[in-house]
């Protein structure tokens, strides 16, 4: 039995799919030269194509840069204290609404800048916030 047993699994976890998966890592090592990625680690590759899935918050807060806003102003004062006390997930979905994704980049949190910025409106009661993902800018209203 032990020995039917590990034939079959050895057949459905390797042998079933030996031909697709050749043909899948042929097309990857056209694309990505497997000469570049054996620098790496398994965790290490992990982290340069999919980013950190853990955070350091008040690095990311340390990161910031302002536009026409001053760290000490009554509404990024306010924005920090209601962002520290979300969730885990809810932070990860801002960063998400911020980025495009809820991952930080390979090259680490340090690294990883975004600014706030005032949309300057003249009713900033009738703004919501808003991001541009691609220049990582987080429009705040006052």
């Amino acid at each position: 039995r032990k020995e039917f047993v590990n034939l079959y699994m050895n057949y459905v976890f390797n042998e079933s799919i030996r031909k697709p998966f050749e043909e899948f890592m042929q097309g990857f090592l056209r694309g990505c030269p497997a000469k570049r990625w054996k620098m790496f680690l398994p965790a290490e590759l992990q982290i340069v194509l999919q980013g950190h899935t853990t955070f350091d918050w008040h690095l990311l807060e340390e990161n910031v840069m302002y536009i026409r806003y001053k760290k000490l102003d009554k509404t990024i004062r306010n924005f920090w204290t209601v962002f520290h006390k979300l969730p885990e997930e809810k932070k990860k979905m801002f960063l998400a609404f911020l980025s495009g994704s809820d991952r930080i980049p390979g090259y680490g949190l340090e690294h990883f800048r975004f600014s706030i910025a005032d949309p300057q409106a003249e009713n900033p009661d009738e703004l919501y916030p808003s991001a541009s993902t691609c220049n990582r800018i987080l429009f705040l209203p006052r």
